[in-house]
């Protein structure tokens, strides 16, 4: 049976879908509102995504291990309903003229935080909706999900936010957190709460740790995703400045260049499963790790003109590569850990790759200041290429397959 006759997941699956399309908006209208609307220079625009990334560095640990003691439905619920309240404060302060910069701020800190929570609870639910034979067509599912959103939510916002202005693209962001809540309410499947008994924060968060230490293709994921990511961050602080002030595309320009370098993700979306069945799947992760490093190469070379194909090739085949890592990594992930573990093991992951991500956003601030944006490019693209190595010499490149063994 395919994990879409499933009812339930096909119920979260919607709402995925939803939350992911709405959320690729604000990737490209917050910072636009920041720079046009707002005046704010490439640093305070940094600062934004410093902020909604905070989370992760500061409360990640402790999320993982709260998620593996409370009903998963209900905290996806509230994150949603508390991101579209959030998120719908902005449209309703700019028409009252009364829109700064420190409201945008505290929103996108307060949407990164229940992001945390909906991010691992998620996570740690999706193996109480499937079989864990059916795990990796599922997270090829959701990641099909993140590539759609990917590949039409630039292009979206970006037409919304020129005939519309920044304010509208971001009412129709929060009304698709709304939607998602909607489609999370009707999932029947109970969601039994953990049994109670003694709970000690530091001693769960360790439990956690160990799984992620003993596993030496956990951790090399897991390292190869935090150094990546760190470097990652650093490019995405600035690059949207970048493409409006340096190479002077318009916000509709700009959502279309991020539309046709995204569809590499929705190839992998559609790809993964097959690439996995006919290489293996350790050599499909392993493979899209280095082919998602090397294309991070032509992000500076990004100009006017035929220039802007490097934006196009290195987002096609970065995107390819990060869609593929996400459904084999995932998968393993969920299979190896304990279900009793599972939102403390995804917790620790997630922490690894994105608490490092507010580190970058302000390092990518400091360094566009100080030397240029085209030169902060060139740096970040040098860090991706280097977190290569993490993978090269992982257990990943001696095996064909993922099986539930680590070490």
């Amino acid at each position: 049976m395919g994990v879409l006759e499933n009812r339930d997941f096909r119920r979260l699956w919607l709402a995925d879908l939803a939350s992911q399309l709405g959320s690729r908006i604000d990737v490209l209208a917050v910072p636009l509102l920041a720079a046009t609307a707002l005046g704010a220079s490439v640093f305070e625009v940094s600062l934004l995504r410093t902020a909604e990334t905070l989370p992760y560095l500061v409360l990640g640990l402790q999320v993982g291990a709260w998620c593996d003691r409370m009903r998963h439905r209900p905290v996806l619920i509230a994150a949603d309903l508390g991101r579209a309240a959030l998120i719908g404060s902005i449209p309703v302060a700019a028409l009252f003229g009364v829109l700064g910069l420190a409201q945008l701020l505290l929103v996108v800190l307060g949407v990164g935080l229940l992001g945390v929570f909906f991010d691992i609870a998620h996570q740690t639910y999706l193996p109480r909706l499937v079989t864990r034979e059916q795990l990796p067509e599922a997270n090829a599912r959701l990641q099909t999900n993140l590539s759609m959103a990917a590949v039409a939510g630039p292009g979206l916002a970006g037409l919304v936010i020129q005939a519309l202005g920044n304010a509208v693209a971001l009412a129709v962001d929060a009304v698709s957190y709304l939607f998602s809540a909607l489609w999370l309410r009707r999932i029947e499947t109970p969601d039994v709460r953990p049994s109670p008994g003694p709970r000690r924060l530091l001693r769960e968060i360790g439990d956690g740790l160990r799984v992620v230490r003993d596993n030496r293709i956990l951790l090399a994921i897991s390292v190869h995703g935090a150094v990546s990511s760190f470097f990652q961050s650093v490019h995405l602080a600035i690059v949207i400045v970048f493409l409006a002030r340096d190479v002077g595309l318009s916000p509709w320009a700009i959502g279309l260049l991020g539309t046709a370098s995204l569809t590499g993700a929705l190839t992998a979306g559609l790809t993964a499963r097959r690439l996995g069945r006919w290489i293996g799947e350790a050599r499909a992760l392993w493979g899209a790790g280095v082919l998602f490093d090397l294309a991070y190469q032509l992000y500076p070379f990004t100009g006017r003109g035929w220039a802007l194909a490097c934006y196009v090739v290195a987002g096609f085949f970065a995107t390819y590569g990060v869609i593929v890592l996400n459904v084999f990594g995932m998968s393993f992930q969920q299979a190896v850990a304990p279900p009793e573990l599972l939102g403390r093991v995804n917790s620790i992951t997630h922490t690894l790759v994105l608490g490092v991500v507010p580190l970058g956003s302000l390092l990518g601030g400091v360094l566009a200041g100080a030397f240029g944006m085209r030169p902060t490019l060139q740096i970040a693209a040098a860090g991706v290429l280097a977190s290569a190595a993490v993978l090269a010499w992982s257990p990943l490149r001696k095996l064909r397959d993922l099986t539930p063994v680590g070490a």
